[in-house]
């Protein structure tokens, strides 16, 4: 429990930091959104209306202290301002509709590829020499080598132009309206086939060969010798006793990459035009929409450091060494 409460504070110190950069980081730029927006209208706009959306954006003219207070009063409340690009829409609405689809596609795509990569690791080691040992790590790693992209734009165009398997672009078909029916809920998942299968592909190399190679040096502890000596089955020693210890440094890079599912696979969302984080981000930086940039920027921080604690937990209760700390 002591650790938990440790690490617990030192996330705390983390979110604040990053609250504090976000606060920062703009202030310290030439310029505010209320003037970029004032030269996309071309002058169009009154002072009076400049003004007030220089107050919309946070930008007050009030002294550092009180805006930062301010600042931080209203995302603690989940306001984290107004979109440039999506004027008047607020950043947390603009975000809620990217996020759902990013975590349906990154955050189901990153389980399935770990779930799927770590008991490949497993079976392989347990079998070492054998047909999958041999075959799968380097065929896994060779197609891992390739960017998200790459995979994402040969996968588009062979199955989905060529064969005509599965759909092109966007989340669902555009002749439907988001709705729990199984008509809709089948063209999202066909459209989520060529996007998730493109992730998968190109993570699950490396969470197999880390599971194998940390099987590898668990196999060689006493312990394993123990449990086989007692005759307990070749099943049970290899994942009650094996594959639970070797899971530990999986775990965390697991706890990394669920952080980071928030960001959205960027490039792949892109070719497929599928409406999640990543393809907001990118939309934000065309458009100069900082608020909605950083808006983004610390939800995936909270994300990540929320995953950690998350993995903290885990690691309690699969580590009894971790509970006496």
């Amino acid at each position: 429990m002591r650790y938990l409460l440790r690490q617990l504070g030192l996330y705390f110190i983390a979110a604040w930091a990053s609250l504090t950069l976000n606060f920062l980081i703009p202030r310290a730029m030439p310029g505010d959104p209320a003037s970029a927006m004032f030269a996309r209208f071309r002058g169009q706009l009154q002072p009076e209306a400049i003004d007030a959306l220089r107050k919309a954006f946070g930008f007050t003219g009030e002294p550092l202290p009180k805006q930062y207070i301010t600042y931080l009063s209203h995302t603690l409340t989940g306001d984290l301002g107004t979109s440039v690009a999506h004027f008047p829409a607020k950043v947390t609405d603009v975000i809620a509709t990217g996020l759902g689809w990013t975590l349906l596609l990154s955050g189901g795509a990153v389980i399935v590829s770990f779930g799927l990569g770590t008991l490949l690791g497993i079976i392989a080691t347990w079998k070492r020499g054998g047909l999958l040992d041999s075959v799968m790590p380097p065929v896994l790693m060779f197609m891992g080598a390739f960017p998200y992209f790459w995979l994402a734009m040969v996968a588009l165009y062979i199955l989905g132009f060529v064969l005509g398997a599965f759909p092109l672009r966007h989340a669902y078909s555009d002749t439907l309206s988001p709705e729990w029916s199984a008509e809709f809920i089948g063209s999202v998942l066909s459209h989520m086939v060529l996007p998730a299968l493109s992730i998968v592909i190109a993570t699950i190399g490396g969470w197999m060969l880390g599971m194998r190679s940390a099987m590898v040096t668990v196999l060689s502890e006493e312990y394993i010798t123990m449990a086989q000596a007692k005759g307990l089955s070749r099943w049970r020693v290899m994942f009650s006793y094996a594959a639970r210890n070797a899971l530990l440094p999986n775990i965390t890079g697991f706890g990394m990459a669920l952080g980071f599912v928030l960001a959205g696979s960027l490039l792949t969302e892109i070719v497929f035009s599928y409406p999640g984080q990543g393809y907001l981000l990118i939309q934000a930086v065309r458009n100069q929409d900082y608020p909605l940039m950083q808006g983004i920027f610390l939800t995936i921080t909270l994300a990540v450091l929320g995953a950690n604690f998350l993995v903290d937990v885990i690691y309690v209760f699969l580590d009894p060494r971790a509970r006496g700390r």
